[in-house]
């Protein structure tokens, strides 16, 4: 069952050809983590939504409120009979029908998908993950780069690459020929005690676990934090790299190229994070 613009239907509902997510790419979309009921970080990413929705100069509802949202998100979890487990939620806005490339209608409708995933708290994955450049395309930095549109050619041409190389991930660059992210996935990059990640202006995602990540970074002494361009010379000197989002949490890198690195501070902040979510 899928949640159409407040209606419960069911999940093979069909788009029309005229919806300009589709024929057009007009449309953002959130990635959420649910436990038993419990939306993770939902204020983060509310207001990620908000703001990218007048980036993309849509119409925001005056009743398009985070308990609207919230209440939307149960009510297609109640419907799937998971508000006792956990779940990734989808939260798709898109504009609607009318008009070529320019819109002819400013208001938007939207759709919640669930799906049943298993780990209500955030785990270490420590099995073998290696990553490579994906040099075919890069991401021209601006705005619209730090959105989650579904406009992801990139990142589904990158998916097929790593899958026909046998790899788990890529790192993506940008037209600077930095190391913004991977194809699903901030990157933190450990040196010493300094972690350093990609700054929003260099065109990675503005990640929501990125941003939980960060926050409990800076309140440890022990770590330096640093947002700061990575370049891909920087990757084969550094002690540990781990990337992030909301779903996985955070997963260390194992390989990349010819060097392996260790794990130690993926496995200290995975403690932290999930005290955090247990405190909110």
């Amino acid at each position: 069952m899928i949640n159409f613009s407040g209606n419960i239907l069911e999940d093979n509902t069909v788009l029309s050809i005229d919806n300009r997510g589709f024929a057009y790419g007009d449309a953002l979309f959130e990635t959420i983590k649910s436990s038993h009921g419990k939306i993770l970080f939902l204020e983060d990413h509310y207001f990620r939504l908000m703001a990218s929705m007048r980036i993309m100069r849509m119409e925001i509802p005056m009743d398009f409120t985070m308990e609207y949202m919230e209440e939307q998100i149960h009510k297609t979890l109640e419907a799937n009979d998971l508000l006792k487990a956990s779940a990734r939620v989808k939260v798709t806005v898109f504009r609607k029908a009318g008009g070529l490339y320019t819109p002819s209608d400013q208001n938007v409708g939207f759709v919640v998908s669930v799906k049943q995933i298993q780990d209500d708290f955030y785990t270490l994955n420590d099995a073998f993950y290696e990553v490579d450049l994906f040099k075919d395309y890069y991401v021209s930095p601006s705005l619209l780069s730090t959105l989650k549109t579904n406009n992801k050619a990139l990142n589904v041409v990158g998916s097929i690459y790593a899958k026909e190389n046998k790899l788990n991930n890529c790192f993506v660059l940008n037209t600077n020929k930095q190391v913004i992210e991977t194809l699903n996935a901030n990157v933190f990059v450990v040196k010493g005690n300094t972690i350093k990640t990609p700054p929003v202006s260099d065109g990675c995602l503005k990640g929501i676990m990125r941003k939980q990540i960060m926050d409990i970074l800076k309140k440890i002494p022990d770590y330096e934090l640093e947002e700061a361009s990575v370049s891909p010379f920087e990757l084969q000197k550094a002690d540990e790299i781990f990337i992030t989002n909301v779903i996985v949490g955070i997963q260390p890198i194992s390989k990349y190229r010819k060097k392996l690195y260790t794990n130690a501070i993926s496995k200290d902040l995975i403690g932290k994070l999930n005290a955090k979510i247990r405190l909110s």
